[in-house]
């Protein structure tokens, strides 16, 4: 499944789901958390169970409430049978919560589907992120938050007037970043929340791509395109890429190589590599 985008969509806006899903978003994710209000959820659910029934050609991730709450058995008893494409888990902390929200799918009679992990939501959370790679066959990816931890420490912002992260949540960005990769899979970028700077968005995917993130979140379709477009390799970085790999397939026994005036070694074939991976 490929993940370059993946757009929310509020579960109790049926109206908007045909729209989110010809965005051109790699995947929706149909929210039953923080954009539900109590009084809806069970609106919400019945909408996605409806939804999920027509079999969407996009593929829809649920976002169920977090474990420990009395929502998410219900969550999981109208969702967890109509074989959503995957879950995604809010205020997650580490391994020990998918493994618990893997028995409660199978609990509720379902086989559970790859769950997407918020991972950095409240600070106990942060010494976790070590763990995921003891469940990855169970992960979709890894994505964080700049949201709700700020304010479980009273913080007063997450960002600088200028947009960029204070220093603390630009270490979280980077924890969360390592720990997907440490646990080998999709490193997911959160959302950008200024709808209307569409500068801003595009600088910010870029610093994405650039430390490594595979793809993002998005809450509105408008930022898809430009998310798309930023997470996908260019046809001269695929040219590039192809061209250390054809190189150390020419020379097999070499360690670094000139190549167009510039020495490469083995991590720019492993980079390469996985580009050209990424890509298909």
């Amino acid at each position: 499944m490929r993940l370059r985008s993946l757009l929310f969509v509020p579960g109790d806006r049926p109206e908007r789901f045909a729209k989110a899903a010809a965005s051109g978003a790699d995947a929706l994710i149909l929210d039953l958390e923080d954009s539900v209000v109590a009084e809806r959820k069970g609106f919400a659910r019945s909408a996605i169970i409806e939804w999920l029934a027509d079999t969407p050609e996009t593929p829809c991730f649920v976002r169920v409430n977090p474990l420990g709450t009395a929502a998410i058995p219900e969550d999981l008893a109208a969702v967890a049978a109509c074989r959503p494409a995957g879950l995604v888990l809010p205020k997650a902390d580490g391994a020990s919560a998918v493994r618990t929200l893997v028995a409660m799918v199978a609990q509720a009679g379902a086989a559970c589907p790859p769950i997407l992990p918020i991972a950095t939501e409240t600070p106990a959370a942060l010494f976790q992120l070590g763990s995921y790679g003891d469940v990855a066959p169970h992960l979709a990816g890894l994505t964080w938050g700049a949201e709700d931890l700020p304010a479980a420490i009273g913080a007063a912002s997450a960002r600088e007037p200028d947009g960029s992260y204070t220093a603390p949540f630009a270490m979280v960005r980077s924890l969360a970043l390592f720990a997907a990769h440490a646990a080998g899979v999709a490193a997911i970028e959160t959302v950008y929340p200024d709808i209307a700077d569409a500068e801003g968005l595009a600088g910010y995917v870029a610093r994405g791509r650039r430390d490594g993130f595979t793809g993002m979140l998005a809450i509105h379709p408008a930022q898809i395109e430009a998310i798309n477009q930023g997470f996908t390799p260019s046809a001269a970085e695929l040219a590039a890429a192809q061209a250390i790999v054809d190189a150390f397939a020419a020379n097999p026994d070499a360690g670094a190589l000139k190549l167009d005036g510039r020495m490469i070694d083995r991590p720019h074939l492993e980079q390469a590599q996985r580009l050209l991976a990424r890509a298909q």
